[in-house]
């Protein structure tokens, strides 16, 4: 049976309140065992129009759980997706500020800036074929679920764990570089922590933005000419904190992007 429509607004509310007092609350699951992703989503919309009534435009989407390790953790079989705000996107050089935060994390991906509307049924073609730029991103996760105890319902309800996104200034068409072989190092405070390359986002970056255009589709939700979309982490999240300098460096020419918190 569906959430009623005043449970959906009141788990909103209670998000909405944890973003902006960074106090995060237990698990929804804890208190709503039988949750569903259909509702988590209904959550997850509620809350972002209590932010687009105080101004906030939705730029793009994200994807998350696009790693064969993380959906196993989460005993789920699809990724799943959130909503960028304009309000969560921070210019290149702009320090994050981790007292707007509650307990964040930082991964290097892939965004897609896409010059025309993707068509629905989707490929992996299609996706590059309506794609301006591809370029270096870091997401800044964050859950407003107390110490990341999520199961696939509270991450979703949560804007899929969002938080910030910082852009590169400058990318390059998809024609220009093999999306799959891209290798990203990922450093902080100049220490290499991990590698990986485009492949370990569902195979290819392009073909989990398709996935996401395909899954609006069901609802009416089409990927616009102009939005970002954050297409999937190549390796683990890391935890911030005040001070640490974390970079991404891409390979094929396609450039490097870099966040400070403070």
């Amino acid at each position: 049976m569906a959430l009623a429509a005043e449970r959906i607004a009141a788990y909103a509310a209670e998000l909405d309140q944890a973003e902006r007092t960074r106090k995060p609350i237990g698990p929804l699951t804890a208190r709503e065992p039988e949750l569903t992703p259909d509702d988590a989503y209904r959550i997850q919309l509620a809350w972002m129009d209590l932010r687009i009534q105080r101004g906030a435009r939705v730029v793009g989407k994200k994807i998350g759980l696009t790693s064969h390790a993380m959906q196993s953790m989460l005993g789920v079989f699809e990724p799943d997706y959130g909503h960028v705000l304009d309000t969560m996107v921070i210019a290149p050089g702009d320090p994050v500020a981790l007292d707007e935060l509650v307990q964040p994390k930082v991964e290097g991906e892939i965004a897609f800036i896409l010059g025309c509307d993707v068509p629905t049924p989707a490929t992996a073609l299609d996706v590059l074929l309506a794609t301006r730029l591809v370029v270096p991103a870091l997401e800044i996760v964050d859950s407003r679920i107390e110490g990341w105890q999520i199961r696939l319902p509270d991450t979703v309800a949560d804007n899929a764990s969002s938080g910030r996104v910082v852009l590169a200034e400058r990318g390059l068409r998809p024609d220009e570089l093999d999306l799959t072989l891209v290798g990203m190092v990922f450093e902080k405070n100049g220490e290499m922590l991990s590698s990986g390359a485009g492949a370990a986002v569902l195979g290819n970056p392009a073909a989990a933005v398709a996935w996401l255009a395909n899954k609006l589709a069901q609802f009416d939700i089409p990927l616009r000419a102009g939005e970002i979309i954050l297409s999937g982490a190549i390796t683990a999240a890391v935890e911030a904190r005040p001070g640490d300098l974390f970079t991404a460096r891409f390979g094929c020419g396609l450039g490097s992007v870099s966040a400070r918190f403070v």
